[in-house]
């Protein structure tokens, strides 16, 4: 990636605004319950703090509907979070851009830091381009960083007018470590991939991996499909799905995807269903395209875990993003356990292993794989439209090296 990052900045007695993406889980009495994404903006954080700087720091949590505050949605239990990590006090502002923020950062002190409340409780968040809350944002610091990149295919107003308004007032914009390092990951796995390339691709539905599906089949040599999207393609070949998630009006596009991938494309040999959504359920393994009525694929089956990880095992680059099945519920992790324990067999061996964000990081995490592979991504969406070969107009505003 050809742009300037952190590293190229001075932030000695400067303040640096940097959008981050703290859009992390919380339970019901708003305690994190995965602080991934704040632990992961951290390098970032610190090497501007660590150079006499002051961090301005700004990011959406959850959907808020751009009305002003609601306290759901607030940052502060994740400014608390932060502050334990960094271990130093961190400030809150009421608003983003508006009087208090201005205040607040006004009196930060070197090595200070400062949240801004949600960026999207304010309606121009989304809207993108608000001239008022993007001046007010862009007025806060001296440098803007993009280190958000869950956030790097939306070009909301933190993520993109910000920075050309900076850029536009003779400041720098930046990549963070974070942002460099993921699209760094990825952009190489697709330019450049040690061969064998696998790509595992899970999830609900096909029409969510349309774009990811064609674009890999032309560059991998081995595309593994699982999850409730499997059932769409036996459904196009003439299979029955009993009760599982299929997309009828995808079965025409599935036929497509099976003749253009011709052997690049490995479907599921056999399924594990059950009559109900529970662990209790009536279970059994029959082969793909075989569910009986009242029954629905929650997992791939045991040979086609095993077909899959040997031929993972074998890779030397595998991208995977969506889950073999619902491994939120024993026994249907398996498929997904087996997928994973073969990713790090490959590690090990050397190749280069990403997992794509979203519910596959979640997975390897709960797995206890995340330390086993080469690079977990902090993005589902953002990983899906690299890996279908978009660029970012967000990225593309940053400052070029």
């Amino acid at each position: 990636m050809a742009k300037q990052s952190v590293a190229d900045i001075d932030p000695q007695g400067k303040t640096v605004l940097v959008r981050v993406d703290f859009n992390v889980p919380q339970d019901d009495s708003g305690v994190i319950t995965d602080d991934r994404r704040i632990r992961m903006a951290l390098p970032t954080i610190r090497s501007i703090l660590d150079r006499g700087g002051k961090a301005v720091l700004m990011s959406h949590l959850g959907r808020p509907a751009g009305k002003g505050h609601e306290p759901a949605f607030s940052l502060a239990p994740v400014a608390n979070r932060l502050g334990e990590l960094l271990g130093t006090p961190v400030v809150l502002a009421a608003d983003t851009g508006g009087a208090d923020s201005q205040a607040k950062a006004a009196a930060l002190p070197a090595g200070g830091v400062l949240v801004l409340e949600n960026v999207r409780f304010n309606k121009g968040e989304k809207k993108g381009d608000d001239a008022a809350y993007v001046a007010g944002l862009a007025a806060l610091a001296d440098a803007y960083v993009n280190d958000a990149f869950g956030t790097c295919h939306r070009t909301e107003a933190s993520m993109h007018a910000v920075p050309v308004a900076m850029k536009a007032a003779g400041k720098p914009a930046v990549s963070g470590f974070l942002v460099e390092k993921e699209i760094r990951y990825l952009s190489d796995a697709i330019a450049k991939p040690k061969r064998p390339f696998v790509a595992i691709l899970g999830g609900k539905k096909v029409s969510d991996k349309i774009a990811v599906i064609t674009n890999l089949l032309s560059i991998c040599d081995h595309v593994l499909i699982g999850g409730a999207m499997a059932y769409t393609f036996s459904l196009a070949q003439g299979g029955k799905t009993g009760k599982s998630l299929v997309e009828p009006d995808k079965v025409e596009l599935a036929r497509e995807l099976v003749a253009k991938g011709g052997s690049k494309l490995v479907l599921p040999v056999d399924t594990h269903c059950a009559d109900a959504f529970s662990a209790a359920a009536n279970k059994q393994v029959v082969k793909a395209g075989a569910i009986p009525e009242g029954f629905e694929g929650l997992d791939i089956g045991p040979e086609t875990a095993r077909r899959y990880a040997d031929i993972i095992r074998g890779a030397g680059t595998v991208v995977w993003n969506g889950p073999m099945g619902v491994f939120e519920l024993p026994p249907f992790d398996a498929g997904t356990k087996a997928v994973a324990d073969a990713v790090a067999e490959a590690t090990a061996k050397g190749a280069i292993t990403i997992i794509g964000g979203g519910d596959s990081a979640a997975a390897v995490e709960q797995l206890g794989y995340a330390d086993k592979v080469s690079h977990v991504s902090t993005g589902g969406g953002a990983s899906l439209e690299l890996l279908e070969g978009k660029a970012f107009e967000t990225v593309a505003a940053l400052d070029e090296k």
